[in-house]
């Protein structure tokens, strides 16, 4: 069941990163700037991450299946739209629907491993379904780079349309949850009752540093892998596409490797929160290497280094699954990742602004974008910190 599952959430990893590649496709067809395609970057993050508070809801009250089930076919008709699109404001709504179709995917995997699998193997299983979940972005990096420069940025939506289908079909078929252990010692929570519940989540004083690191983290990798790679490799320094697909391919197949690694490394609650600050400042100042000493061998070792460290972010779901009662694991971890994707979104169109006013004075867009990265990592880390933490934390 959580392999089946897990297909869903590989093709969102897909969607969300295959930007990377279409880019300078979607530029020369739509006419973009940087700051359009930080939109269209953006808006499938912006819905993924603004419904994190309704799957959440809907996998408490409804259950896994139901929730998955009933999303999962907007990704499908987002796709399609994409595809046929003829015009940037249509192409912009696809992105939101095929957001709004993966919004459970990763969701519905965590909250599985958190009520079918003991405490103790919640960080070591949740790293291997990220690594398998990044398959998706194999995809998205020489297959997608070789289908669009064979036939067009429309054949790769049409083919992840088709893997959709066939994802939806698996969970349909292998997905039916166990009961859980006392499930029947309380009445189930009604929509408006769970709605009401997540205010219990912001009254706990360490829910904001939690929140403000889960910003900025996913966000920088998928920044930088789901949309400027490409851009960066392709202006910066002259890759063509398929090379540019190449070196997204080699990220992607390190950052595979990066949650298992992290998830078997974990250190438990006494120590995890030091090692995911040291992680973030490490990931930073990659970012601020890249902004100030540019060359092909640096962004490009700095690029495949972030891929692996990507993986500490296995390390935050364990904490904040510790950081909450049982009871609330499925609208904690919502709450999590909605501020997880809302970031990825709030960061791609950020970016693509500032690219657009360095660009506008005559700086360098890439330098601009890069060191902006770095300085919010660098926010997110000190909250982090310096913010109140979990009883069992302090």
């Amino acid at each position: 069941m959580l392999a089946a599952l897990c297909s869903a959430f590989a093709l969102s990893q897909s969607f969300r990163t295959m930007a990377a590649i279409l880019a300078p496709p979607l530029q020369r067809e739509f006419s973009l700037s940087a700051q359009q395609l930080g939109l269209f970057a953006g808006a499938f993050h912006f819905a993924f991450g603004a419904l994190q508070f309704f799957m959440g809801m809907g996998i408490d009250v409804y259950g896994l299946r139901r929730t998955v089930l009933f999303a999962f076919p907007c990704a499908i008709a987002g796709a399609l739209l994409s595809a046929l699109s003829h015009d940037f404001g249509v192409l912009l709504v696809g992105q939101v629907l095929i957001g709004i179709g993966c919004a459970p995917a990763f969701l519905v995997c965590t909250v599985f491993i958190a009520r079918h699998f003991p405490p103790e193997r919640f960080a070591p299983v949740s790293g291997l379904v990220l690594g398998l979940g990044s398959v998706g972005m194999l995809l998205t990096g020489t297959p997608l780079a070789w289908l669009v420069s064979a036939a067009s940025w429309r054949a790769g939506f049409v083919a992840l349309m088709l893997c959709s289908v066939a994802a939806w079909l698996l969970m349909a078929w292998k997905v039916h949850e166990p009961p859980q252990p006392g499930a029947g010692a309380h009445a189930p929570l009604s929509m408006w009752q769970a709605l009401l519940s997540y205010g219990a989540l912001f009254r706990l004083p360490h829910t904001l540093g939690i929140l403000l690191l889960a910003s900025v983290t996913y966000a920088s990798f998928i920044s930088l892998r789901g949309l400027w790679l490409g851009p960066l490799l392709v202006e910066r320094h002259g890759f063509s596409l398929v090379q540019s697909g190449n070196i997204a391919l080699i990220v992607s197949v390190v950052g595979m490797f990066g949650p298992p690694l992290f998830g078997r490394l974990d250190p438990g609650p006494a120590r995890r929160r030091q090692r995911i600050v040291a992680c973030t400042v490490a990931v930073a100042a990659g970012f601020f290497l890249m902004a100030y000493a540019p060359s092909a061998a640096v962004d490009v070792a700095v690029m495949v280094v972030s891929g692996l460290l990507s993986g500490y972010i296995v390390l935050q779901y364990a904490d904040t699954r510790g950081a909450y009662p049982a009871e609330m694991t499925g609208r904690a971890m919502a709450l999590f990742t909605m501020a997880m994707f809302l970031g990825v979104a709030f960061m791609q169109w950020f970016t693509g602004a500032v690219a657009s006013m360095a660009t506008a004075h005559g700086l360098d867009p890439f330098a601009a974008v890069l060191a902006t990265i770095g300085i919010l990592l660098s926010v997110g880390a000190a909250g982090f910190a310096w913010l109140p933490k979990p009883p069992r934390a302090a």
